[in-house]
């Protein structure tokens, strides 16, 4: 990637990451109904965007994109993933998250579970959901909390996710922050509720892809990285994209837009069978500066529009004293 486009990457992704979070302590959550709790998040018939024919499954199944925290769905995939899925005639929706996914995460993962009924119905079958950071966490609430959605997805694919917590939002929570900072703090009582059972389920693959060179999720590095899943009876890959290119030095917010090894892994698990597996990645990859659906020309520009977007995000979305309480269907 060009020096300056990735300095304007990173800019952004230090400043989110004086602001992000995740983590789990341990807190029994009561066994959930058949469907789980009912939706009571307003505009949820608003959020979902598709494009393209859901039914068609010729290219395989169609992908629910979920962005990450500070961010809306079309600054962070309108010019990466969702190019690269058109241009395949991929279908595939987009999820807005209330308040740019700083709200509260639980009533974010009721407008996750709102997408993956509404794409099933649609599509007549089986959906996949990839997200970046927080929106590569909050869809497992969505699948823990609310059973029936998990017959609908067949992979669930995590760029970067926050899944056990980082330690960068602790210093920014100390004069308050926003709520889903607060919930991905390292030790938060929501990433506890997460993460106390097992992580993942039967019937669903779930690949993991990270950098050890994150800087927003930390630390993620072993031997317990904060994205890595751990146990439970879905398949799992946890894939780190040094694990194919060795040197790759892959920041947090190019892995959720640009990088090429991310991408290729994201692609592998949706092309096969099973959760991606690292040893089918062409290392061809490595050379690569972007992944393939970025046009280089836009590059700048939309780099410009996401860091926009994180700095507008952090200056006028309302800050919480405290993590919101969790919802009574997950006390113990």
């Amino acid at each position: 990637m060009p020096s300056t486009t990735r300095s304007v990457l990173l800019a952004g992704a230090v400043a989110a990451a004086l602001l992000l979070g995740a983590a789990g302590a341990a807190s029994a959550a009561p066994e959930p109904t058949a469907t789980g709790p009912e939706l009571t998040a307003p505009g949820l018939a608003d959020s979902l965007s598709c494009h393209g024919d859901l039914a068609d499954r010729s290219t395989g199944d169609p992908v629910l994109l979920v962005p990450g925290t500070l961010l809306n769905p079309d600054v962070n995939f309108d010019w990466n993933y969702a190019r690269a899925f058109a241009g395949q005639g991929r279908g595939y929706c987009t999820v807005q998250l209330p308040r740019h996914a700083t709200g509260d995460i639980q009533t974010a993962a009721e407008y996750v579970v709102n997408a993956i009924r509404t794409m099933h119905d649609r599509s007549g079958g089986k959906v996949s959901v990839v997200g970046f950071s927080q929106g590569g966490m909050v869809p497992r609430w969505a699948l823990k909390y609310w059973p029936d959605t998990r017959g609908m997805v067949r992979d669930m694919i995590g760029i970067d996710p926050s899944n056990h917590g980082t330690l960068d939002a602790y210093p920014a929570c100390g004069p308050g922050c926003v709520p889903a900072f607060w919930q991905q703090q390292s030790g938060s009582r929501f990433l506890g509720a997460l993460n106390d059972g097992p992580e993942t389920f039967a019937g669903i693959d779930y690949t993991v892809v990270y950098t050890l060179t994150d800087e927003v999720v930390v630390p993620n590095l072993p031997p317990a990285p904060s994205s890595e899943l751990r146990g439970g009876q879905g398949r799992v890959a946890n894939v780190a994209v040094q694990s194919i290119c060795p040197v790759h030095g892959a920041d947090h917010l190019s892995m959720g837009t640009t990088d090429p090894v991310g991408y290729a892994v994201v692609a592998d698990a949706l092309d096969h069978d099973g959760p991606a597996q690292a040893g089918r990645v062409d290392r061809g990859v490595c050379l690569q500066d972007v992944m393939p659906a970025v046009d280089r020309t836009q590059l700048p520009a939309n780099s410009a529009r996401l860091t926009a977007q994180l700095a507008s995000s952090i200056a006028t979305e309302p800050r919480a004293p405290a993590e919101p309480p969790l919802r009574e269907y997950a006390r113990g």
